[in-house]
């Protein structure tokens, strides 16, 4: 079955001014794939559940109550597993086909609290699970919840993500509450293409498992790449994916004109989108070609490689006012502005510039206002007054 992806770019102003100096760009690219229940793949999963003391009471019962909810998502063909640890692991429930849901449940039922823990321990017990079922027949996913920090085994962890990466199985990295590392959950998401979410209340869980398995199910496309080949003097300053999620994706130089960026894998009826914030060289009035995008992916059915291209045209006018601001794509980029900012306070506030991190703060806070996220410029503000007297940052907030 031909999957049928659609590459979109549009520049955030159209036409631009013509003008005698370079002057800034910005460009969204976006690839939709449509639903397909038809291109649907069985999945290869495993849960690696935190069951420290810290979960007991609430915590456990919700994280139980969302294990059990999404078992009942899974089809018969689909293969999965269960890993709890604290400070010693154990496998709950080996990797196998999905039959009898009945038992899976039952040993969901078993799971309590005890003990410390060591998050690598149940991701190396993960991992040794999801080898059993890798494939191309499959799409391989490790769902990962710890309300905690881990002592002393972060390298390893972040090892065993980029272990996992690297097989093709893609990481959601849940944090529970205010205590766990949110750096590490970070990195181990980023590592295997994946994803990394903070879950506040316990109640919520069973909202970001559902979702997770969800989007595996949907899963239309792996390993996306996208490719940006330039005209000359065009000058990429910084790529940002802006959809599903807003994220700093660095991207990889190739010689002085083309750009390539990791997408991970698509979902159909879920947008990829990537935001380029680019350096224009002077142009007079007119339609000009700047580059050319390339979509690189495997369809799940497929093994061969697919490439879609979309030239990537702008016009420049003599005058261009206001309404040629593309108002979907400048939103975004106000998003991006606030989360830099957010961003670059954080690493201000860690490094001891309170001053620094304070403007930084106050400044994401009037961006968020002006973009009608009034709690969250609200939460934004308390941080600034918060530094400002000489209290750290809130992990929750």
């Amino acid at each position: 079955m031909s999957l049928q992806i659609t590459l979109s770019c549009q520049w955030g102003r159209a036409p631009i001014p013509a003008s005698a100096t370079p002057q800034a760009g910005y460009l969204l690219v976006e690839a939709l794939a449509p639903a397909s229940p038809a291109t649907a793949m069985p999945l290869n999963l495993c849960f690696v559940l935190d069951r420290s003391g810290s979960m007991q009471g609430a915590k456990l019962a919700s994280m139980k109550a969302a294990t059990r909810r999404v078992i009942e998502l899974l089809r018969p063909h689909d293969v999965a597993a269960i890993v709890i640890f604290d400070d010693t692991v154990q496998t709950l429930v080996p990797a196998a086909p999905v039959g009898d849901k009945a038992a899976l449940l039952a040993a969901v039922d078993t799971i309590s609290e005890a003990g410390g823990t060591a998050m690598s321990l149940g991701m190396q017990a993960g991992h040794t699970e999801l080898q059993k079922h890798l494939g191309p027949d499959r799409i391989s996913r490790m769902v990962l919840l710890t309300d905690g920090q881990t002592w002393g085994d972060e390298p390893l962890c972040r090892d065993l993500a980029q272990e996992l990466g690297k097989a093709g199985v893609r990481i959601t990295a849940l944090g529970l509450g205010a205590e766990w590392n949110e750096q590490l959950l970070d990195d181990i998401a980023a590592a295997s293409d994946g994803h990394s979410d903070y879950i506040a209340e316990p109640e919520q869980i069973t909202t970001f498992f559902q979702q997770a398995v969800e989007a595996a199910q949907a899963t239309v496309a792996t390993d996306a790449r996208l490719l940006l080949r330039f005209v000359r003097d065009v000058t990429p300053r910084a790529v940002y994916r802006v959809k599903p999620v807003i994220a700093n994706l660095g991207y990889q130089p190739i010689g002085d004109t083309a750009v390539a960026v990791r997408l991970g894998d698509l979902a159909g009826g879920q947008p990829a989108a990537v935001l380029l914030d680019l350096i224009l060289p002077p142009r007079a009035s007119g339609r000009f070609r700047l580059a050319q995008a390339e979509l690189h992916l495997t369809p799940v059915d497929q093994t061969t490689e697919m490439v879609i291209k979309q030239d990537v045209l702008l016009e420049v006018a003599d005058q261009a006012g206001p309404e040629s601001y593309d108002p979907t794509v400048m939103n975004l980029v106000e998003r991006v502005t606030a989360f830099k900012l957010q961003t670059r306070a954080l690493s201000e506030a860690a490094s001891g510039n309170v001053a620094g991190a304070t403007q930084k703060l106050r400044a994401a806070a009037t961006r968020l206002l002006d973009l009608g996220e009034l709690e969250l410029a609200e939460k934004t503000n308390q941080q600034a007054a918060a530094l400002e007297q000489g209290q750290p940052l809130s992990a929750a907030a």
